[in-house]
């Protein structure tokens, strides 16, 4: 984003606009084929007003897929107790399946490997999250095994999403990701 004040309503509500924009723009066609013109006029704001929050139709397209990494953090992080080692926990199953609607976006944004801008924004939170709670548990090597675990699930997860695993549903990928995960923090 560029020069917009973080805390305004105002350009909370214009980002908000632009990010509903572009999803519905992507809804039904490639980010490669949208344009700005067209987005500011479905989101009902100026160009300049675009320009003045993102830089690209790639940053607002990275804001708004945001959400996506929180959620992935959250799912990842959402058991509490001794997990179980084979089966992924609800809200994990839930993410995978969730998806599906934008999945051709965040294909554009999260390249195979788990790179790209939402694989950066991804890898970055995950691991944070990951390393604040090995920290606080006292756990060994906790930057090495955070590091591991989000540079595991943005790999997995953009690899699935590219259609480079045999993984047949959400719920399969869901629990063999959970599988690594789970084995990453053993091994220390």
């Amino acid at each position: 984003m560029t020069g917009s004040t973080p805390g305004d309503p105002r350009a909370a509500r214009t980002r908000a606009r632009l990010r509903t924009a572009l999803l519905e723009e992507c809804a039904e066609r490639p980010l490669e084929e949208v344009g700005v013109a067209a987005l500011v006029r479905r989101a009902g704001v100026g160009r300049a007003t675009f320009y003045v929050h993102y830089d690209s139709l790639e940053a607002l397209a990275t804001d708004a897929c945001a959400d996506v990494v929180r959620e992935a953090v959250e799912a990842l992080h959402a058991w509490r107790g001794r997990p179980d080692p084979v089966q992924a926990p609800p809200a994990l199953r839930e993410f995978f399946a969730g998806l599906a609607p934008h999945a051709a976006l965040y294909r554009t944004l999260l390249t195979p490997g788990g790179g790209g801008p939402l694989g950066l924004v991804l890898h970055r939170d995950l691991r944070a999250r990951s390393l604040a709670e090995r920290e606080l548990a006292g756990a060994a090597d906790a930057p090495l095994v955070a590091s591991a675990v989000a540079a595991t699930f943005a790999g997995v997860l953009a690899d699935w999403l590219h259609g480079l695993l045999p993984a047949a549903d959400s719920d399969e990928v869901a629990d063999q990701v959970w599988q690594l995960l789970v084995a990453l923090h053993m091994s220390r």
